[in-house]
């Protein structure tokens, strides 16, 4: 990875990012319609419009229709597990992830788009931080902006090495390669760095962003990150990196502030920022729609799509059985197919075990903001944190206040070990469902792919089991990138 890798975009509408699809993307440094940044970094404001627009990727209509930044992205982490299934090939979307051909192929677009996401949010990254401390103005405000950028390189940076490198094993070495460490954008080919490696580059850039958010009073939108949506980052990459101390701490800081979503809340369709338990998401604006390319055109429940028409999205039907008939999680799905009650789009397929999690605004619209943290996967990640640390009775208490919320029949465990472990891993899975984590959870924990048994059908999925710790868990490193860095390694 070098910078003319990377093409920096500040267009003039906004100064916003954006990402295209050609080839050149490799090669070129700056396109005519860019702005340089030393152009962009001469005020604040400037530099927030350029951090703006890294906020805009994230929901950014960008190629496919499977592109849709961080949001289509999700989509495609999920459909690698388990949980999620699909009910048809509809009009094939999503297919060759279900499949677990799309990231094994050098060559396909999704393997290229993921791997140049990322990077481009680090490079924007990158030129905010090398140039915030050279703006003249207030002190805070800039801690406040460089704060947010080290956050989304760091971020970054643990997205790209969860999915092209090798799982990070606590207390080993971890000298497997990882993906290339980019904090300065450079036109000289960068090799990968180990697991280790950038693992240290991201906890160093998520120190230094919590501590100048200690000296930030503005408060800001939630699509913007915060004190609490940097240490909610930083819960998962401890928990991650099997620092159970570190990964409880920071998920009980990280949801102080936010209260568990009401039972009515729970059903009306995981669309609103307003949410009281949602720390961290896009907020799409009617003015900037994206149509065929939202999350909500393949996720919801009844959004006027071919695709949900024809493959509305299913819970793994192992897992609903586990969900206890008193919660209210339990209601967002039909295990019949026939209960009329669950919205679908005109002319609309019904299947079993379909979901009615996510709603679009309308059938004949797919706004819907997407939340990519909540408060309650901060309870989660301190309550599996708690477990693995061997304290029981401070990891069912924890589970007990997030759970006792969806289920008020729901009683305190008594299990411990790894009983407990597993429900809090099962409750985990539920609460989760459809919001971009199963495949990660599979890998940091270090567990085999099983579809078997379930609603899963051979014939669409094709692919029903992946041992733990096969090559497959890595994605492949894009051919686009190989054919201009020779440093950079290809995955078996």
């Amino acid at each position: 990875m070098k910078i003319n890798q990377i093409s920096k975009y500040l267009l003039m509408a906004g100064l916003a990012f954006s990402l295209t699809a050609c080839d050149k993307d490799y090669l070129e440094t700056q396109p005519t319609n860019a702005v340089s940044e030393q152009d962009v970094f001469t005020s604040l404001p400037n530099a927030w419009a350029a951090l703006n627009g890294i906020h805009r990727q994230l929901y950014s209509q960008q190629g496919d229709m499977d592109q849709a930044g961080q949001m289509g992205l999700m989509i495609h982490f999920d459909a690698l597990g388990d949980d999620v299934v699909m009910t048809s090939t509809g009009n094939g979307w999503y297919n060759g992830t279900y499949r677990w051909t799309m990231h094994r192929s050098d060559a396909a677009s999704t393997v290229r788009f993921t791997y140049l996401f990322y990077y481009k949010l680090i490079a924007n990254a990158n030129m905010i931080i090398a140039n915030i401390d050279k703006i003249t103005g207030d002190e805070k405000e800039k801690n406040d902006i460089k704060a947010q950028a080290l956050t989304y390189r760091a971020w970054s940076h643990f997205m790209l090495v969860q999915l092209y490198g090798q799982r990070y094993e606590a207390g080993a070495a971890n000298t497997q390669l990882g993906v290339p460490i980019m904090t300065i954008n450079t036109t000289e080919n960068q090799a990968r760095a180990t697991v280790a490696e950038v693992y240290a580059q991201v906890t160093k850039d998520l120190d230094e962003a919590v501590s100048l958010f200690g000296t930030v009073t503005a408060t800001h939108p939630k699509s913007h990150f915060n004190i609490s949506s940097t240490k909610g980052i930083y819960a998962r990459v401890a928990l991650t990196m099997g620092d159970w101390t570190k990964a409880a701490t920071l998920a009980k800081d990280a949801r102080a502030k936010y209260t568990l979503m009401s039972q009515a809340q729970y059903l009306q369709g995981f669309n609103s920022i307003s949410n009281p338990e949602w720390i961290w998401g896009s907020n799409p604006l009617s003015t900037q729609p994206t149509y065929f390319h939202s999350f909500f055109a393949f996720m919801s429940a009844n959004f006027n799509s071919t695709n949900i028409r024809t493959n509305p999205k299913a819970i793994n039907s192992k897992l609903y059985e586990t969900i206890a008939s008193t919660d209210v999680r339990k209601q967002l799905w039909d295990p019949t197919g026939k209960n009329t009650a669950f919205p679908i789009p005109p002319s609309g397929n019904r299947a079993a075990y379909m979901n009615r999690k996510f709603l679009s605004e309308s059938s004949s619209s797919s706004l819907g903001d997407v939340a990519f943290m909540r408060a309650a996967e901060m309870y989660l990640i301190e309550a599996e944190a708690l477990a693995h640390a061997g304290k029981d009775a401070d990891a069912a208490k924890v589970l007990y206040d997030l759970v006792v919320s969806r289920d008020p029949a729901y009683k305190q465990s008594t299990a411990t070990g790894m009983a407990l472990l597993n429900e809090i891993l099962t409750q985990r899975r539920v609460e989760l469902w459809g919001e971009g984590f199963r495949f990660f959870d599979l890998k940091r924990l270090n567990q085999s792919l099983d579809r078997t048994g379930t609603n899963h059908q051979q014939a669409l999925a094709l692919v029903m089991t992946i041992p733990a710790g096969d090559p497959q868990w890595q994605y492949l490193f894009p051919r686009a990138e190989l054919n201009v860095n020779p440093k950079v390694v290809q995955n078996p």
